[in-house]
């Protein structure tokens, strides 16, 4: 019978499950939702029982919608949101909800980062910049001194990923991708730095973290018996470890040789990338030890809002074309040369004249902040070199272009530090514009690759589950014969030199503009 693979992908806000081949064809996909709580300002909470609902869910859909049988399933993988702390008894069961990655409550707690002198401050950009209140130690810190009696009665203190690894075998492990990634695990400085966690007051959550930390693509267990019959699936199925969402993205666009740059586009931008040696340096994250592959380093770079800051200007500067996209799908729906049309396909027709740089506008889009290369929270937009010439379309642009700029300031700083690129390889949403990828190509100057599967997370998760099942003999055999290329963008040269200082006038704003930045949102806070 022939081999299938099922690839489970845990987002913010859904959870989607895939059969795919042997060869990285994905076969079919089904996906089912759930919902986050606020509790209060800067919380975000999600029920775990809700999460394995939406896979129960998910997978029944797919094999029915595919027609694969149980038995046909070799393997399964997975991935799932990154700095999401489950507390949990050895029974299994959770304590109570998840605190989501996005939740900011233990500001207090990642502060104290700033005065440790630990080697983990090298994951942060040597402590160059303030610590994210997201990440996993900071999180147990306020656990401990906020929750204190079902700090008590958590035996586990768990990421979504490994929350998932128990549900689905029984077995309690530490996958090394976000043990590195955002617990601070350093297998080259003797694993986990436990002044570090002391530092921070999160000291007692290390003995409440799986001991058995897990390289990526590991068989981990089979599936167990209660797992099957919940997931319709065969008991014993193997299950690979798992990882972070975007790790599985990086997976899935095979970039696991260093030289080569995964850009993972969505509402934000996330680069990931691989390096031989563990270079570090203020402005980007890592270099993290065997966070992907064992025996090389893992760098990290990213913007907050990037897709997100176009949806914003369409909604509500572009209703009118909103309403004309609308018009012309439903025109186009009985004819067979016709399609779909969506106000961005337009507003990119509409901008496509214009000349790099936007007649001379420069945005910088840190409209939720910036992670990289400041991590600063208080960071906003800004735009300047208006006049009475400009347009929407101007503006529009200049938000693209902005987004342009701020992946190759990211990539500049990883230069600076030791990091060359000489290929980026895209996946999410900002490939259904072929105009706006190669905008990013022309700017950053490197040629940017896609491939078959545009969906890249959820194939990483099925070569990870190839790997465990034995099909291949590691995750980049997997991902080598998984992963093919569809196209190769090549920068133009011309317009990378017209955008060079148009790049330099947008790296040197926001520190130009920080202090009143700062000032002006203190005071709308109040």
């Amino acid at each position: 019978m022939t081999d299938y693979l099922l690839g489970i992908d845990f987002g913010t806000e859904s959870c989607r499950v895939a059969v795919i081949d042997a060869e990285g064809r994905i076969v079919g996909v089904a996906s089912s939702g759930y919902a986050t709580t606020y509790p209060h300002p800067g919380w975000a909470t999600q029920s775990p029982d809700a999460w394995w609902s939406a896979l129960c869910a998910a997978s029944a859909e797919v094999l029915e919608r595919t027609g694969v049988l149980a038995e046909q399933i070799a393997g399964i993988g997975y991935d799932a949101t990154t700095m999401t702390v489950v507390p949990m008894a050895a029974s299994g069961d959770h304590l109570a909800d998840a605190i989501l990655w996005m939740d900011v409550r233990a500001v207090e707690q990642a502060a104290r980062a700033t005065g440790s002198r630990s080697v983990a401050l090298r994951y942060i950009g040597d402590g160059a910049a303030p610590a994210s209140a997201e990440w996993f130690p900071f999180k147990a810190a306020w656990l401990a001194e906020n929750e204190p009696a079902l700090f008590a009665r958590a035996d586990y203190l768990v990421d979504a990923a490994d929350w998932l690894t128990q549900r689905l075998t029984g077995e309690w492990t530490q996958n090394i991708n976000t043990a590195a990634l955002r617990m601070f695990h350093n297998r080259d400085a003797g694993g986990w730095p436990t002044d570090f966690y002391d530092d921070v007051g999160a000291g007692e959550a290390l003995a409440k973290v799986p001991q058995r930390v897990v390289d990526l693509g590991t068989r981990v267990g089979g599936l167990t018996n209660r797992a099957a019959d919940e997931l319709g699936l065969r008991a014993g199925t193997p299950v690979a470890q798992g990882c972070g969402d975007a790790w599985a993205g990086q997976i899935g666009l095979n970039v696991l040789t260093p030289g080569r740059m995964a850009l993972i586009t969505g509402s934000s931008h996330v680069l990931t990338g691989q390096t031989d040696s563990p270079i570090s340096g203020a402005g980007f994250f890592g270099a993290y030890t065997d966070a992907v592959v064992p025996g090389q380093y893992t760098l990290e770079a990213g913007q907050v809002s990037t897709g997100s800051v176009l949806k914003w200007f369409v909604e509500n500067f572009a209703r009118d074309v909103i309403a004309e996209a609308e018009t012309r799908t439903a025109e186009n729906a009985g004819e067979s040369a016709g399609g779909a049309c969506s106000a961005f396909d337009l507003l990119n027709e509409r901008s496509a004249h214009l000349p790099p740089g936007a007649d001379g506008l420069v945005m910088n889009e840190y409209f939720q902040g910036n992670r990289t290369p400041y991590t600063d929270g208080r960071a906003r937009g800004s735009l300047w070199g208006l006049s009475l010439s400009h347009t929407r379309e101007h503006v529009y642009r200049a938000i693209q272009e902005a987004v342009c700029y701020g992946t190759a300031h990211n990539l500049r700083t990883m230069a600076e530090a030791g990091s060359q690129v000489e290929r980026i390889v895209a996946c999410g949403g900002a490939t259904r514009s072929r105009e706006w990828i190669q905008m990013h190509a022309d700017v950053t100057g490197i040629p940017i690759e896609l491939t078959e599967v545009g969906d890249a997370v959820v194939l990483g998760a099925g070569v990870l589950a190839a790997t465990g099942a034995g099909l291949y003999p590691s995750v980049s055999a997997a991902a080598a014969a998984m992963v093919r290329t569809a196209v190769v963008l090549e920068p133009d040269p011309e317009r990378h030199a017209a955008y060079r200082p148009f790049v330099d006038a947008y790296t040197r704003t926001y520190p130009l503009l920080r202090e009143e930045i700062h000032a002006l949102a203190d005071q709308g806070e109040r």
